[in-house]
């Protein structure tokens, strides 16, 4: 009896455990960053809309969720697997390998505008903006992350790149040169032939006149 008892009990531990870890891991997830506050920073006064390091501390990122910024063109949204870069809260010196920056493509200071960044890589990432040269980022602009496992990337963000453009091939007749066009210069026998008739021709005039005369 106490042997099924503590057997039943194992058992539904484990279901409890492994439930938990299933409702973990069995979606992806849109994180906004700063939730409600967005990503926004007050030039007046220096100082962010929220913690972004607190907001940060308190998610789960996995492989295939999304960032969502909520934000305006001011500021910019700079991702970077570069400490260093992080750190220096600027561009500058980056790789275009380590680091990418996010926007809407528009020039207008003001504009609404919401970047989604996927998280496609498992490992340390660090997000700031470096607008204001870098000052932002020194105000608190800037929180870093550590993207787990979770299920792994979906099939929309586990395809291979594109393969480098080629042209399409030339056809063969194409790839043979041009004809060209040779031009001749006229033979003179048939001048030399029509001249030669003419002298005939006034030579029997000549002895035909003789004739009539005599």
């Amino acid at each position: 009896m106490a042997v099924a008892l503590y057997l039943a009990m194992a058992a539904a531990v484990a279901l409890l455990i492994n439930g938990a870890t299933s409702d973990g891991t069995s979606k992806y997830t849109n994180h906004t960053v700063g939730d409600s506050a967005g990503w926004f920073f007050n030039s007046t006064t220096n100082k962010t809309s929220t913690d972004y390091s607190a907001w940060a501390a308190k998610q789960t990122f996995n492989l295939g969720d999304y960032l969502i910024f909520n934000t305006i063109t001011n500021q910019t949204v700079i991702q970077t697997y570069n400490k260093t870069t992080y750190d220096s809260c600027t561009m500058d010196d980056a790789l275009d390998s380590d680091t990418f920056q996010y926007g809407g493509g528009s020039n207008k200071f003001g504009e609404t505008l919401t970047i989604s960044v996927p998280l496609t890589i498992e490992s340390a990432q660090y997000y700031f903006s470096d607008a204001d040269d870098g000052e932002q980022c020194q105000h608190g602009m800037a929180f870093e992350i550590k993207v787990g496992h979770g299920l792994g990337l979906p099939p929309s963000l586990n395809q291979p790149p594109p393969p480098p453009y080629a042209p399409p091939p030339v056809p063969a007749d194409e790839e043979q040169s041009p004809p060209i066009t040779v031009v001749t210069t006229p033979s003179n026998n048939g001048g030399m032939r029509d001249g030669a008739s003419i002298c005939w021709l006034v030579l029997l005039l000549v002895v035909m006149l003789s004739f009539l005369q005599a």
